[in-house]
C-alpha cells in the first residue's frame, strides 16, 4: 500500500533553545520558517546560551506578534521586545564557530533574562542584514540561529517506535522539530532526499545528530535523571563516528507556505 504521509505538526522557535509555539501555518524562506530562531540569548562575548546548560530557557515563552516579541516565563512579568532599529549598531554573535552580526535588543530585555536565568544575558535579534552560511561544505545556504541547518523534519511513527522502548513517554517536542509528518513507516525521514509539502520543496540534507537538550523535559526544565531518551537511543541509533541521530535535517528549495494536514510528496 502507497505510504499517504501528511505533516502533522508545525513548531516554531522565535528563540533560540525557548519554548515551542505550535502554528498551523508556516511560511518557508531560505532560512526556515518565517519567525522561527530569528533571536538568540548570548553572554557578553556574543556567545549563545543553550538549553544544554541553561535548561530553565525552555520554560520562556516567545510569541511573535507583529513588530514586537511578547515573552513570558513562570515567575516573571510579561515583556515586549520591539525589533530594534537595523540602525542599531551591530554585536557579534557566535554558534559554534560561526560569527554573524546581529542586532542587541536592549537592556529590557537583557535585565529581564538575567534575572530568570540567573546568569548575565543579552538578547539579540537577526535581520535581514545579519547573514549566517550554513556551515558544510556539501550544503551551500543561509540558517537562522538553529544550531546547523534551517528545519527539521520527525515523523510520529519514528517517536512512536522510540516511546515503545522507553520507559515512559516522551512528547515530540523534546526532539524540537519543525515538521511532524504522519503516515509512513518508523525513520523512513532517513532515506528522503527531496520532499515537497504544499508550496515548499525541501532538500533533506543529513539526519540529526542529538545532543542532551532531548533529555530535559519541556515543562519543567528538570533533566532526567537517566539521561532519556539519549540513552535508550543510543542503543540502536548510534552510528559509527559516535553520534545519535533522530530526525532529518532540510534545507528549503522552493518557497511557500506550509500548512498542517498538507501531503508530503516524497521527491527522491
Amino acid at each position: 500500500m502507497t505510504e499517504q504521509v501528511r505533516i502533522a505538526g508545525i513548531f516554531i522557535y522565535p528563540v533560540k533553545s525557548t519554548a515551542a509555539i505550535a502554528v498551523t501555518e508556516a511560511s518557508v524562506e531560505p532560512r526556515g520558517f518565517a519567525g522561527d530562531r530569528r533571536w538568540a540569548v548570548t553572554d557578553d562575548s556574543g556567545g549563545f546560551l543553550s538549553a544544554r546548560e541553561y535548561p530553565k530557557l525552555v520554560r520562556i515563552l516567545a510569541q511573535p506578534r507583529g513588530n514586537r516579541l511578547i515573552m513570558s516565563a513562570p515567575g516573571r512579568p510579561t515583556i515586549e521586545v520591539p525589533i530594534p532599529d537595523p540602525g542599531t549598531p551591530r554585536r557579534t554573535v557566535m554558534i559554534g564557530s560561526d560569527r554573524c552580526k546581529a542586532l542587541p535588543a536592549g537592556p529590557d530585555v537583557d535585565g529581564w533574562l538575567s534575572d530568570f536565568l540567573g546568569v548575565r544575558c543579552r538578547l539579540a535579534y537577526m535581520d535581514d542584514g545579519c547573514v549566517r552560511s550554513v556551515g558544510h561544505a556539501h550544503v551551500r545556504g543561509e540558517v537562522s540561529f538553529a544550531d546547523n541547518y534551517p528545519l527539521l523534519i520527525i515523523s510520529s511513527a519514528s517517536l512512536d517506535d522510540l516511546n515503545r522502548r522507553l520507559p515512559a513517554s516522551m512528547d515530540i517536542r523534546r526532539f524540537r522539530p519543525n515538521l511532524v509528518a504522519d503516515g509512513t513507516r518508523a525513520y523512513a525521514e532517513d532515506d528522503w532526499q527531496r520532499i515537497g509539502v504544499g508550496d515548499a520543496v525541501f532538500r533533506a540534507v543529513d539526519r540529526c545528530a542529538r545532543c542532551a537538550v532531548t533529555t530535559i523535559d519541556p515543562e519543567n526544565a528538570e533533566r532526567h535523571p537517566q539521561q532519556e531518551p539519549l540513552r535508550t537511543l543510543s542503543r540502536y541509533r548510534r552510528e559509527a563516528d559516535g553520534c545519535v541521530y533522530f530526525g532529518r535535517n532540510l534545507m528549503p528549495e522552493r518557497l511557500g507556505p506550509v500548512r498542517a494536514g498538507d501531503p508530503v510528496e516524497i521527491l527522491a
